[in-house]
């Protein structure tokens, strides 16, 4: 954990940002309770799940944590995430923004959350087109139980981080054509996973989503996570 910070922080100085400016998500997918709270005990303050089934246990289990729900959403989970989860990363339609919605009413406060991009065209990974974010963007603003902040994208999958530089400069780009167009803040633009994240935030990622560069190699998924050990 501290050379992903120290990683980040050699990434932001490079082009003249606070490194205090972006924020360490530990991504704890497929690792146990207490994996997250060894994260949490040398300094994780914000972790990312995937799933809600796997996700509610540690929840139950861990406080002082800050939750965020970084992975695609069914509309039926949203009951079990708003009020839960800090940031939703992914809303990426309609439906599931009116579902969350009608949530997060129910829990007398407000759900803070990211519009998810796709730049890869690639429909199990989740995300609105950019040509459909400012109307999607525009249906949240609409919606007085949930607070669009910014925006999500999953670069595509590459050996070479370089390779992914041109998914964070578009969506930073996007994200200003949207503050133009809505005129919201959209202060957070979450980018950047273990493999490419020094170069999200050389491009201006607020937020890095950040797993295996902080756990090691995930669990194998014939284990159950509950049971697995390190390594």
């Amino acid at each position: 954990m501290r050379e992903v910070r120290r990683r980040i922080t050699a990434a932001a100085v490079r082009v003249g940002r606070d490194p205090a400016s972006v924020r360490l998500v530990a991504v704890g997918k497929g690792w146990p309770a207490g994996d997250v709270a060894l994260a949490a005990a040398a300094g994780i303050s914000d972790c990312g799940e995937n799933r809600v089934q796997e996700a509610l246990p540690k929840i139950a289990a861990l406080a002082g944590i800050r939750w965020h729900m970084i992975g695609q959403l069914q509309r039926n989970k949203a009951r079990a995430v708003a009020g839960r989860f800090v940031l939703v990363h992914s809303v990426d339609r309609r439906d599931l923004a009116d579902a969350l919605q009608r949530a997060a009413e129910r829990t007398g406060a407000a759900q803070d959350v990211l519009i998810q991009v796709s730049l890869t065209g690639r429909s199990s990974q989740g995300g609105v087109p950019p040509a459909g974010a400012a109307q999607l963007l525009g249906h949240v603003q609409r919606l007085d139980a949930l607070r669009p902040l910014g925006l999500m994208v999953i670069a595509p999958a590459t050996a070479d981080p370089e390779a992914a530089r041109p998914a964070f400069a578009t969506l930073r780009l996007l994200r200003e054509r949207l503050r133009a167009s809505s005129g919201l803040a959209l202060p957070e633009l979450s980018m950047g996973m273990s493999g490419d994240f020094e170069v999200a935030v050389e491009e201006g990622a607020t937020i890095v989503r950040v797993g295996s560069a902080i756990f090691g190699n995930r669990p194998p998924a014939d284990r159950p996570a509950a049971a697995s050990a390190h390594g």
